[in-house]
């Protein structure tokens, strides 16, 4: 994952086209943001102009990192966004998502927390003074990921399937009282899940029991 700065830097990067003053302090890196970086940066900055309603949460929102990551024929976009700024996400996550989506031209947005993984130490290496946290373990992370994607749908279950040559793929099972709002978007979460972390999954949605 991109690694955003510690502290909110206030650098301010040459102008890039048609992109604000305001808009780029809506994103933070420690590197020159891109074009693509500035223009979701852009957009947040005009909801947040132009939406009374989303105005309050996204004065404090900004963002570390933007990506398109190809999707069977299509572009879905990836907004990473600091850890300690999920909470204010959540609030308004369902419109925003869908306010961004108009502006992105249909694509698919999804939101993720930045998160930092701490390597286990090898063989020969000291060992540090405080046990690594379990939320910075690359296994935490990576399930912290799955569940930012698929965000506010709930995950109900998972299972790993493991095939002959050795590859495995994790099949995670969604609340079907979504299917109908989320399954379009199942072959994006998919492909961006592997893009970020390497691994194979599958989603589906269990079959309810009629009692």
């Amino acid at each position: 994952l991109p690694r955003g700065p510690k502290p909110r830097s206030r650098r301010r990067w040459p102008l890039r086209q048609a992109v604000s003053m305001s808009a780029q302090m809506k994103i933070v890196k420690a590197t020159e943001p891109d074009q693509f970086e500035l223009d979701v940066a852009q957009a947040i900055c005009d909801l947040e102009a132009n939406s009374n309603d989303l105005k309050a949460e996204l004065r404090e929102l900004y963002i570390v990192a933007a990506k398109e990551v190809d999707v069977t024929g299509r572009k879905a976009v990836v907004i990473f966004v600091p850890f300690k700024l999920l909470k204010v996400v959540r609030k308004i996550q369902s419109r925003l998502v869908r306010e961004l989506e108009k502006k992105f031209s249909g694509k698919h947005v999804v939101i993720i927390g930045q998160r930092r993984i701490m390597r286990k130490p090898s063989a020969g290496q000291r060992q540090p003074k405080q046990k690594r946290p379990r939320s910075r373990t690359l296994t935490a992370v990576h399930e912290a990921i799955l569940e930012d994607l698929v965000h506010p749908t709930e995950i109900v279950g998972k299972h790993t399937r493991y095939r002959l040559d050795g590859s495995k793929m994790i099949k995670v099972y969604l609340d079907p009282k979504e299917a109908a709002n989320v399954e379009y978007k199942v072959d994006t979460y998919a492909t961006v899940y592997k893009k970020l972390t390497g691994k194979e999954v599958k989603f589906e949605f269990p079959v309810q029991e009629s009692h």
